[in-house]
C-alpha cells in the first residue's frame, strides 16, 4: 500500500481474530486479553514488545536482544514463564513476522495466539493508542533500543500505569490489574 515490496517473506498459516469471538465470547469483558506488537528503533535495528491486558489496559513493555521471530519468541517465554498458565487467555497480535514463532509460545503457555487483519490496526486499537503514548513519553523513533534496559523500559509503563483513567472509574490501570489478580486467587 505504501508502494514498498515487502522483503520480509509472508507468514504462514495464522489464527485470525475471528476466532477469538468464537472461543472467547466475553472476551470484550474478562480478564487475561492481551494485544502485542512491536516497537521498532532507530534504523529498523532494534524493537520493544508492547503488550496491553484490555480490561486493566496495563501496559507492559519487554526488552528484546533482536526483531527475528526468535528473539520476540525468547523474551515472550521469559515474560510469561513468571506467571501462572491460564492466567493470560489470549493474545492478538498484527501480521508481523516477528510473531511467526506464535505456535511455539501458545503452546508453551497454553495460551491461545490471533492475528489482526493486514492493515487493520484499529483491531488491536488499545495497543496501538499505548504505543503512542509509549513513543511520546520516552521511546521516540530515532531512538536506538539496543542500549536501552529492562529497567527503563519498565519505567516509563510504570509512569503510565499510575495515571488514574476515566474509562477505568478513575483507578489506574495497576489498581485493575492488581484486582483481578485478588479475584483469581
Amino acid at each position: 500500500p505504501n508502494g514498498k515490496a515487502e522483503k520480509r517473506g509472508k507468514q504462514a498459516f495464522r489464527r485470525d481474530i475471528r476466532e477469538r469471538a468464537e472461543i472467547y465470547p466475553e472476551f470484550e469483558r474478562e480478564f487475561g486479553h492481551l494485544e502485542g506488537d512491536t516497537i521498532v528503533g532507530k534504523h529498523h535495528k532494534s524493537a520493544v514488545i508492547t503488550l496491553v491486558e484490555k480490561q486493566s489496559k496495563a501496559i507492559i513493555t519487554l526488552q528484546t536482544n533482536g526483531r527475528k521471530a526468535s528473539d520476540i519468541e525468547q523474551s515472550l517465554d521469559r515474560w510469561l514463564s513468571q506467571f501462572p498458565k491460564h492466567l493470560f487467555k489470549s493474545i492478538t497480535f498484527d501480521c508481523g513476522k516477528e510473531f511467526s514463532n506464535w505456535k511455539t509460545i501458545s503452546n508453551q503457555h497454553d495460551i491461545d495466539i490471533f492475528f489482526a487483519d493486514p492493515g487493520c490496526p484499529g483491531q488491536r486499537g488499545l495497543n496501538e493508542h499505548s504505543n503512542g503514548l509509549l513513543r511520546h513519553h520516552g521511546l521516540p523513533k530515532q531512538m536506538d533500543f539496543n542500549g536501552v534496559s529492562q529497567k527503563y523500559l519498565s519505567a516509563i509503563a510504570d509512569k503510565r500505569n499510575r495515571i488514574p483513567r476515566k474509562s477505568l472509574h478513575y483507578q489506574t490501570p495497576y489498581q485493575v490489574f492488581l484486582s483481578y489478580l485478588k479475584c483469581l486467587a
